[in-house]
C-alpha cells in the first residue's frame, strides 16, 4: 500500500461516520445552506435553516421574501445581508432558467451568484452523488500538512487531491480531512502528539516523504 493510501486508510479508520455537518433535505436546501456556511459555523447555520425553510421551502417561495425580511432570518449569520441578496439573485435564475429545479451541473451551479466552486463541489458531491472535492479551509490544511498535496492555493490543492485521492474517494476523504482538522490537526495549535498519522505527515516530520529531503 503506497503512503497516500496509508493515510487515507487510517482517515477512513479515524472517521468513520464523517458525513456533511449541514442539515437539508433536498438539493435547494443544502444549496442554499452551504450559501450561508461561507465564513460561518455549520452549527451557526443549522440554527436558522429551520425557520427559512419552513418560510421558504423552494426558489419560488425564496422570492416571495422580501430583502428585509430574509435578512431578519438570517441575521445571526455573518455577512447576512450579502448572503440575503446572493440567495434571492440565485433563486431568481433557478426560477427563471431551470424551472426552480437546482442543476446537477457543476458550470450552471457556478453561474448562481454567489455560487463558487466549493459550494458546487459540496452541492455536486452531497446531493447528486457525484465526485467532487470541496477544499475548505481545513481540506486545505490538513491535506498540505500530510503530504497529500504541496500547494500553495486551493485550486491547484484540489487539482493535487483529485490525482492523489481514487475518484471514488473524493467525496468521503473530504469529509475525513475535515474531521481531522476540526478534531486533532487545529489550524493553530495541532495535536500532533496524538494524532495517528503524526509519522506520516509532512510538517511534523519535517521531512518530505516522497523524497526523502527536509521541508523547509
Amino acid at each position: 500500500m503506497d503512503r497516500h493510501s496509508q493515510i487515507l486508510a487510517t482517515l477512513a479508520d479515524m472517521y468513520p461516520d464523517a458525513r456533511c455537518a449541514l442539515h437539508f433535505r433536498n438539493p435547494f436546501e443544502l444549496l442554499i445552506a452551504t450559501m450561508l456556511a461561507a465564513q460561518a459555523t455549520d452549527k451557526s447555520v443549522n440554527l436558522v435553516t429551520p425557520a427559512l425553510f419552513a418560510k421558504a421551502p423552494t426558489p419560488e417561495a425564496m422570492l416571495l421574501l422580501s430583502q428585509e425580511e430574509l435578512e431578519d432570518l438570517i441575521k445571526s449569520i455573518g455577512l447576512y445581508r450579502n448572503k440575503a441578496r446572493n440567495i434571492r439573485a440565485a433563486c431568481r435564475l433557478l426560477v427563471e432558467k431551470h424551472g426552480g429545479q437546482t442543476p446537477n451541473c457543476r458550470e450552471l451551479l457556478e453561474e448562481l451568484p454567489g455560487v463558487g466552486r466549493k459550494t458546487a463541489s459540496v452541492v455536486l458531491a452531497e446531493a447528486f452523488q457525484e465526485p467532487a472535492i470541496a477544499v475548505d479551509t481545513h481540506v486545505f490544511r490538513v491535506s498540505n500538512r500530510l503530504g497529500l498535496a504541496q500547494a500553495a492555493d486551493v485550486v491547484k490543492t484540489e487539482q493535487e487531491l483529485m490525482s492523489n485521492i481514487p475518484r471514488e474517494l473524493w467525496a468521503k476523504a473530504h469529509h475525513w480531512l475535515i474531521f481531522h482538522g476540526r478534531q486533532v490537526c487545529h489550524a493553530r495549535k495541532p495535536a500532533c502528539r496524538d494524532c495517528r498519522l503524526a509519522e506520516q505527515c509532512r510538517e511534523y516530520t519535517g521531512v518530505n516523504v516522497e523524497t526523502g529531503e527536509e521541508t523547509e
